[in-house]
């Protein structure tokens, strides 16, 4: 029924007609506003296309409803955004005009009937209330333009070849930062898809226990490993969705630049009395991560919640699309994705494993009693003891 939302766990959420109210937590960038968003409230933002990523920081805030400016969903493609942040049971109000964003401030009280947003009684804006089946109609549209979206893609790749190929040609201008990077292996995290999962699988493993990689975190990606209970060495990026506490855990801090050497994550650090470097490179953090690896001799790169597949680069926007791809080409031969490996493992203990545990623990025990004379030594006087002692019992 169109209007009613499903909650995780199957409660039922507010009717469309509804009043909604909750204090506004307002900003033009919604990576921005998860790192202060409160329960309860109502978040207002302007995003286009809303990524999975930005859905998901959304839906662990618990706000009471989100308000976006853009449209959720374009139509450019299939973004997983909306339906996550519906399937949690938030309703989503899309296309209420960028206006919005000039009219609601942080803590002004607002309250939502249907698509209507009011602020202290005034009707503000009008737009479409989300449903599972508004969502999923618009992606049914998107995929016949999919091949557009691949068309400019590739047209974007090569004009960035063109005007941005230092990522090709250059050797990335890495500082010193006191880390012996040669022949070691690079874990890589960035807070993307499955991120925790596949965390969660390298401390299973044995992975960061036996070899000791070079631990860093792009962004956010500081705040996940620090969530997972690990310390990163290094910390990559513009710093503006990094938590003070993650900058303070005593890893290097490198500054991601523009390439004309503007750095306005460096203003944050300053401020924090926070000792920094800066490097100045085309591409995105996570590329430059990548190719600091690379160009500091590691023998390996571990990626963890990076950007793999063509809704990830779309999700991140095409201007950043082609310097992914290109850094990838020139770091491929060492790059190992863990992105979603921890779906290539069943939690459960299947029983026919724990039968062929103890037929092996069998075979290894009858190996060494054939082998050992001592033991066999051993077994023989017990069997005649105990045949003996049997023997005199019937007697």
């Amino acid at each position: 029924m169109a209007g009613i939302f499903r909650r995780r766990g199957g409660a039922t959420s507010q009717l469309a007609g509804a009043s909604i109210e909750g204090p506004a937590g307002v900003d033009t960038r919604t990576k921005r506003l998860v790192t202060r968003l409160t329960p309860g409230s109502v978040a207002v933002i302007d995003h286009e296309d809303i990524d999975r990523i930005a859905a998901e920081a959304l839906v662990e805030c618990r706000p009471r409803m989100v308000l976006n400016a853009a449209a959720s969903s374009s139509g450019r493609y299939p973004n997983e955004g909306p339906l996550l942040i519906v399937g949690a049971g938030i309703p989503l109000v899309d296309g209420l005009g960028h206006e919005l964003m000039e009219r609601v401030h942080d803590g002004d009280p607002v309250s939502v009937i249907g698509g209507e947003v009011f602020l202290h009684g005034d009707l503000i804006a009008r737009g479409n209330r989300q449903t599972p089946e508004s969502i999923a109609a618009t992606h049914e549209l998107s995929r016949a333009s999919i091949g557009i979206e691949l068309n400019r893609f590739v047209r974007n790749t090569v004009e960035y070849i063109e005007h941005s190929s230092d990522l090709l040609d250059d050797e990335v201008g890495v500082p010193d930062l006191g880390v012996d990077w040669s022949g070691r292996q690079v874990l890589i995290v960035v807070r993307g898809a499955d991120y925790r999962e596949d965390l969660a699988l390298l401390r299973q493993t044995g992975y960061l226990r036996e070899m000791r990689p070079v631990i860093v975190a792009v962004d956010g990606g500081a705040d996940a490993l620090i969530e997972s209970r690990f310390t990163p060495d290094v910390i990559v990026g513009d710093m503006d969705s990094v938590s003070e506490d993650a900058l303070r855990c005593g890893a290097h801090l490198v500054v991601h630049a523009y390439k004309d050497g503007n750095a306005p994550g460096a203003a944050r650090l300053d401020r924090l009395g926070l000792e920094h470097h800066l490097l100045a490179a085309s591409g995105t953090s996570e590329d430059i991560a990548m190719l600091m690896a690379y160009e500091l001799g590691a023998d390996l790169i571990v990626a963890v919640g990076t950007h793999t597949s063509m809704v990830d680069f779309l999700d991140k926007g095409r201007a950043g699309m082609a310097s992914t791809v290109l850094t990838r080409i020139k770091v491929g031969p060492i790059l190992v994705d863990a992105k979603g490996v921890s779906r290539l493992y069943e939690r459960r203990v299947r029983k026919r494993d724990l039968l062929l545990l103890v037929l092996a623990a069998v075979f290894a025990m009858a190996v060494i009693i054939a082998i050992s004379e001592p033991i066999r030594l051993l077994i023989r006087a017990n069997w005649v003891y105990f045949t003996g002692f049997v023997g005199v019992s019937l007697l």
